[in-house]
């Protein structure tokens, strides 16, 4: 029971992690195509689309492996902080190229 809990925040704390990166890039998506000369930002965003769809990914599974055994329990903690500290590395790299001094 108690596997199980600790399985379910890591997956939800992946699955939120990985949710935020992909939001952050969708954001930097519509702004770049509203505004002249956002080529290279959203260059940028597609190229890094497949690792907010990964982290995503691994999160989804790692949720539905909380519905199974200890050992699958097991495995959702791994996957689920892995997505999360994945995700949340992606994100503030994404953060920090583009954050503005003001």
């Amino acid at each position: 029971m108690v596997l199980n809990l600790i399985a379910l925040l890591a997956a939800l704390a992946g699955l939120l992690a990985a949710l935020a990166h992909g939001g952050y890039l969708a954001m930097l998506a519509s702004t770049a195509n509203r505004r002249a000369g956002g080529g290279p930002v959203s260059e940028y965003v597609r190229s890094r689309i497949p690792v907010a769809a990964a982290t995503l990914g691994v999160a989804l599974f790692a949720l539905l492996l909380t519905a199974g055994g200890s050992f699958a329990d097991v495995v959702a903690i791994m996957a689920g902080a892995g997505s999360g500290v994945g995700g949340y590395q992606a994100l503030q790299g994404t953060r920090a190229r583009f954050r503005s001094g003001g």
